[in-house]
């Protein structure tokens, strides 16, 4: 049990860091950290990442919304498109052979990690303004759609594709990003969670309490950082979290 709430303790701080600076999946951390060191079946430790990424992303998504940071109406049209073609894109991939897109989300968090450090997002909320509201809300359901396509055919990379498109294609400065992101991830996360669930059964309680306070703490304190940080000292934090982060996992990767 000490070892089991360690190894759970960890893994929730790298996805609540995850989650607050970056609206990245806690499934990206937490999966490879409970297969690895407490060899969980994959679609078990899941489940419980899903689950722990529900409250962590809803609080971080209220603390961006408290300071302004959130943009729903465009966030929920986002979140419809996506959550309908993960089910498109998921029963496309059960028609093709297996690939080898396992890394997907690693390298790709590495590389966001290596993008914010080197070219910082700084678009600002005046910026953001003056784009026509009617262009956004197409360009929204378009990357909705493209996203959740990618991430049922893939099985990964959700929150990363989300940030990068919101920040690169929609021109969203970072925080409004980040807390798009994670208002979109704590509905798809729950409707992950709750389907790993309803076809697995309930999972280890006590690992998934461990990991969902974990979770939840470290969220909460890394969205309250960065929403009082200067646009620098947050783009520059969240490339180097994205890159720990992305180097962490592909050391774990390598003792499963």
């Amino acid at each position: 049990m000490p070892f089991k709430f360690i190894v759970c303790f960890i893994a929730g701080i790298g996805a609540g860091l995850g989650t607050g600076f970056a609206g990245m999946s806690a499934a990206a951390v937490i999966s490879p950290m409970l297969i690895a060191f407490l060899g969980f079946p994959a679609y078990e430790a899941v489940g419980i990442a899903l689950a722990s990424d529900v409250l962590a992303s809803a609080v971080s998504a209220y603390t961006y919304g408290k300071n302004k940071n959130l943009d729903v109406k465009n966030g929920l049209v986002m979140m419809t498109a996506v959550l309908l073609f993960t089910l498109v894109g998921s029963w496309v991939s059960s028609l093709v052979p297996n690939g080898t897109m396992g890394s997907f989300s690693v390298f790709m968090t590495m590389l966001l990690g290596v993008k914010f450090i080197v070219k910082p997002v700084m678009a600002t909320k005046e910026g953001m303004a003056s784009k026509d509201p009617q262009k956004r809300f197409l360009q929204a359901a378009l990357c909705g759609t493209l996203i959740g396509f990618i991430c049922g055919f893939i099985g990964a990379g959700g929150g990363m594709m989300m940030l990068l498109i919101l920040t690169s294609v929609l021109g969203y400065e970072l925080k409004t990003a980040v807390g798009t992101s994670v208002f979109i991830m704590a509905f798809t996360a729950f409707t992950g969670a709750a389907g790993h669930f309803a076809i697995a059964g309930p999972p280890d309680m006590a690992s998934l309490l461990f990991c969902v306070f974990s979770t939840l703490l470290w969220a909460r304190v890394a969205a309250r950082f960065a929403n009082q940080a200067d646009a620098k000292t947050l783009n520059r934090a969240t490339g180097v979290i994205l890159l720990l982060l992305g180097l962490s996992i592909f050391i774990v990767s390598l003792f499963q």
